[in-house]
Parts: structure tokens; C-alpha cells; sequence
């Protein structure tokens, strides 16, 4: 069940079930913060990596979801320490288990992503390029499909830091078709909100706008309410508007009132 809400068809369901194994409350408290639910999902957290119970792996998880939260918000200096934090917790050597690779690959992406967030597009290029390379030795696309987006994301918002509309266009079309054929909501959402970011670069601003609505209404139909804003700052960004711009104001209150903190 949290599975699903977590990484499945019903990532707005809320309240959660309450889990008593490591596993389902880091599941717990990433649906929490797709909901935009922060102060719930850093307690949580920040529960699990503290508790003597939960192996190495979960904890690198919970420390990379953490780094997640932080970034979302702004704070990418502090969300680097998270995924160092969790890259040392999983290190380097070659192991087998699921939760192992999914950890490693999540920590080498957050730190990519931090290193965009701090101006610093070579190291995360080398990053992403260490995942894309760890991701083409395991093989097994199906066995990792949330890392293989993950890549694809942060690959398109190097590019697009970069200012190469073309390549962000690719790699965000990858992560759309990769979505659609995964059991995910919230990453159809996501991928197509860096769809409609991309879009910003054709000389036509149809596309843009049509994605950006669309991710608009998905987010708000599935309570996901860090991706509503997002496309509500996109889409005022792309044609001002009244409405665009009360549904930013509207997500961001009730994102504070989450115990989401922006970093301005």
C-alpha cells in the first residue's frame, strides 16, 4: 500500500498507514513529501537513520530522500552533505542487493543535482556520468527504472542550466517514455514538468504552455503539491497570469504550513 503511494497510482492518499519496519517508513515519508508534507517527512527521516534497526542502505535511502526535501526547497550546499552522507553509507563496491544499487545510484544523482544547484555543471556532469556508468554495469533497466529517470531528470536540468535545449528536449522525452511504461504517477508528473521546461527553448511557446498546464492539473488532481507549484512558477514565468500566479502563492503557503522552509 505505501508502495503505491510512494512510487505508484495513488501518491496523494493520505493519511498513510503506519509502518513498523524501516523499509515502509522511508516508503511513508517520501509520499509524504511528494504531498509537500515536510515537517512529517524530515521527523520520520530522520527517525529512521537514527534507529539502530535499519541497515546501512535503508539509511542511505532515507539520508538521499532527505538531500531530496532540501533541494526542493532551495538548500543545495546542506542537501550535498545528505547524499555524501548517504554515498558513504553504501560506498562503491559492487553488491547485488536491490536496495544497494537503488541507494548508490540515488546518492550519486543527488549529489549531481546539488553540484547543478551550486553552479558547480562539471562536477555534476562527472556524476551523472559515474551513475550512467555503475546503471549500464547492472544492466537490469526494469530492476532500476526510478534511477534510470532520475538520470534522465537531472540530466536535462544540467542541460538546461546550460542553456542546450536540444539535449535537455531528449533527455526529458526519455524520462516521459520511461514513466509512462512505469507504475509511478508522481514520476509521469515530474517528467513531464521537465518536458514543458524544455519546451521554453522552441521559438513557439505552445508546447511549454500545453505541458506546463497539463502537469498543472495532474498535480492538483493528485495532491502533489511541490510539482503544482512548479508549474504554477513555470507557467507564470511562460504567460503571466492571475490564475498562475494565486496557484503559486496558494502552494507555497500551504507548503509552509507543511514545514517547508524556502531558501531564498
Amino acid at each position: 500500500m505505501l508502495r503505491d503511494v510512494a512510487f505508484g497510482s495513488n501518491p496523494g492518499r493520505f493519511p498513510l498507514p503506519l509502518p513498523s519496519d524501516p523499509v515502509g517508513r522511508w516508503m511513508g515519508a517520501v509520499a509524504l513529501g511528494g504531498q509537500g508534507r515536510y515537517a512529517r517527512a524530515r521527523a520520520e527521516l530522520d527517525d529512521l537513520r537514527q534507529l539502530s534497526t535499519t541497515r546501512p542502505e535503508i539509511a542511505a535511502l532515507a539520508a538521499s530522500t532527505q538531500a531530496s526535501l532540501l533541494r526542493q526547497l532551495g538548500s543545495h550546499a546542506r542537501a550535498s552533505a545528505f547524499d555524501g552522507a548517504a554515498l558513504a553509507l553504501v560506498g562503491m563496491r559492487r553488491a547485488d542487493d536491490h536496495w544497494w544499487l537503488e541507494a548508490r545510484c540515488d546518492a550519486l544523482t543527488g549529489l549531481a543535482a546539488a553540484a547543478l544547484g551550486c553552479g558547480r555543471l562539471a562536477l555534476g556532469r562527472r556524476l551523472l556520468e559515474r551513475c550512467g556508468t555503475y546503471l549500464t554495469m547492472v544492466g537490469d533497466e526494469n530492476r532500476l527504472w526510478r534511477q534510470h529517470i532520475r538520470l534522465n531528470w537531472v540530466t536535462a536540468e544540467i542541460s538546461l542550466a546550460s542553456g542546450d535545449f536540444v539535449t535537455a528536449t531528449v533527455h526529458a522525452q526519455a524520462a516521459v517514455d520511461r514513466a509512462a511504461d512505469g507504475p509511478s504517477v508522481r514520476h509521469r508528473i515530474k517528467s513531464e514538468l521537465l518536458l514543458a521546461a524544455a519546451a521554453t527553448g522552441r521559438p513557439e511557446p505552445d508546447l511549454a504552455l500545453e505541458t506546463a498546464e497539463r502537469v498543472l492539473a495532474a498535480a492538483g488532481a493528485h495532491g502533489l503539491v511541490p510539482l503544482r507549484w512548479a508549474a504554477a512558477m513555470l507557467l507564470e514565468n511562460l504567460a503571466p497570469s492571475s490564475r498562475a500566479g494565486e496557484v503559486r502563492d496558494e502552494c507555497r503557503a500551504m507548503i509552509a504550513r507543511r514545514g517547508g522552509r524556502f531558501q531564498e
